[in-house]
């Protein structure tokens, strides 16, 4: 029998990445899994990840989905946004440099810390217009917010076992609406019948920041990952051995591979909509439908998120059509929604409408946000399904994993600078964020139809060669040569 030739294929057969070639995507029989205490079990791990989640990236995106952080302009929300994110851009850099020191749990307390401070801020310009606050606590959290961002992503993304990644992803990435939910659902119960545009009630702030300031003590629950117990048996390491100057080095030199290169319209796309949707609520909606519209974008994509994580698990469907499915589904349904919003913020430009729940029209004004938020969900994820399946070793999830989240950080920099222009925040978000919708499919598509296809990525060499054998029962065996980098096609016999 002949076999597939080498070259691209960061992908077996049987979806596996490169460096996870022999452990399988299909779970095995429960007596085949190796027995794990509760608390060092994986999905103990990840809950915690997900509680810090909830608490501090959660409960800031909660104050977001109030429509600008809650306050009746979103001038000043949004330029403090871009404050935090252009740090975000540094510190998520050099995150895993920083994990030489102190690991990945260590990185992900230090990362929780600067989140309360902003959420002060914005109690204190909420309640006495003060300003300068709301700027010191956004860059207080931009420094810390990069370096846990790479940290969970690197564990939601190398602590599970193969056959539940896709599952962990979205139920990790479910406590950040969670939050979302609960700020959504304090802020209706306390601005209810608050039927005019304005700010919301500054006690809402007090219940964040106690939350927040809870992050970093859930942290210390997380196991180190020398301690995880997963039911493949495999070990978890995302220790980082190199110095930190060489770390900072091998993170560049992956930046600029072809694959990762292909990746940076798609994360734009994925992230730059979060300031536009936001900012849409917020100039458009009265102060309830603001609440409502902050607990809906919790609820729906916790549903369609994890839909998407079950999917992307589904071991019977090879990897080929998982990818390619996903993609083009979540590629088509965001080119709807994008054309929505484009045609509304063009009427309303001229009409300047302040939509409530019982105003004529507030279903189809209100839709579309829903839907963006959905999409803004399910295309975060879809990036750490790509990051997965391009990374060849866990010292490789750290690094792609602090360059997935540094150029996250960018786009939204760039996004919440936008919007804090007045000329900009009406119209230009959203024309903007069509744009990159369309200029995303290509390279992104490029580099994921090479997912489970083994055929040459002319140009990146950095996917070491394998020799797959596949008998007749479909079982495969690999061997790494280093000598063949460039593709090179061989016919074994089975």
């Amino acid at each position: 029998m002949h076999v597939v030739s080498s070259g691209l294929p960061d992908e077996s057969p049987s979806g596996l990445s490169h460096w996870d070639m022999h452990t399988s995507e299909v779970e095995p029989p429960n007596d085949q899994q190796h027995p794990v205490k509760w608390y060092r079990s994986s999905i103990f791990n990840i809950t915690i990840v997900g509680l810090c989640s909830f608490a501090c990236p959660g409960i800031w995106s909660a104050m977001n989905s109030l429509g600008a952080g809650g306050a009746a302009s979103p001038n000043l929300i949004n330029a403090a946004n871009a404050i935090t994110f252009s740090l975000m851009v540094l510190s998520s850099y050099l995150s895993s440099a920083l994990m030489y020191f102190v690991g990945v749990k260590g990185a992900l307390i230090f990362g929780c810390i600067g989140y309360a401070p902003f959420a002060a801020g914005l109690y204190t310009n909420n309640r006495y217009g003060n300003e300068w606050f709301v700027l010191l606590g956004a860059a207080l959290c931009g420094i810390s917010a990069g370096v846990f961002w790479s940290a969970e992503a690197s564990i939601a993304i190398a602590y599970p076992e193969p056959w539940n990644r896709g599952k962990a992803l979205g139920y990790w990435l479910s406590f950040k609406l969670f939050a979302q939910m609960l700020g959504g659902a304090i802020n209706l119960g306390l601005n209810a019948n608050n039927d005019q545009a304005g700010q919301v009630s500054y006690t809402v702030f007090l219940v964040f920041i106690a939350i927040q300031a809870a992050g970093p003590f859930i942290g210390f629950l997380l196991n180190s990952p020398d301690k995880v117990e997963r039911k493949d048996g495999k070990k978890v390491d995302l220790t980082i051995t190199q110095n930190p100057w060489r770390e900072i080095q091998a993170t560049t030199k992956l930046f600029f591979t072809k694959k990762f290169l292909l990746l940076l319209l798609w994360i734009g796309n994925a992230v730059f909509s979060e300031s536009v949707f936001f900012t849409y609520l917020a100039m458009w909606f009265s102060v309830r439908s603001r609440a409502l519209g902050s607990l809906m974008s919790g609820i729906v994509p916790v549903i369609a998120g994890n839909m998407l994580g079950y999917w992307l698990d589904w071991g019977s469907i090879s990897l080929k059509i998982r990818g390619r499915v996903g993609f083009w589904t979540l590629v088509i349904f965001q080119g709807a929604w994008w054309t929505w919003a484009t045609v509304l913020v063009t009427r309303f430009k001229e009409t300047k409408p302040t939509f409530d729940w019982m105003t004529p029209g507030f279903g189809a004004a209100f839709g579309v946000f829903v839907f963006l938020a959905v999409s803004f969900q399910l295309n975060y994820l879809f990036s750490y399904f790509i990051v997965h399946n391009i990374a060849q070793s866990d010292e490789e999830i750290i690094r792609y994993a602090a360059l997935l989240r540094g150029t996250e950080s960018a786009w939204q920099a760039l996004s919440y600078g936008l919007e804090s222009l007045t000329l900009f925040t009406a119209t230009g978000g959203v024309y903007m964020s069509f744009a990159l919708w369309a200029l995303a499919i290509y390279p992104t598509w490029h580099l994921l139809r090479h997912f489970g296809v083994h055929q040459p990525f002319a140009g990146d060499e950095s996917f070491p060669a394998s020799i797959e054998r596949v008998n007749e029962k479909g079982v495969i065996s690999s061997e790494t040569s280093s000598g063949d980098e460039a593709g090179n096609e061989k016919a074994v016999k089975a």
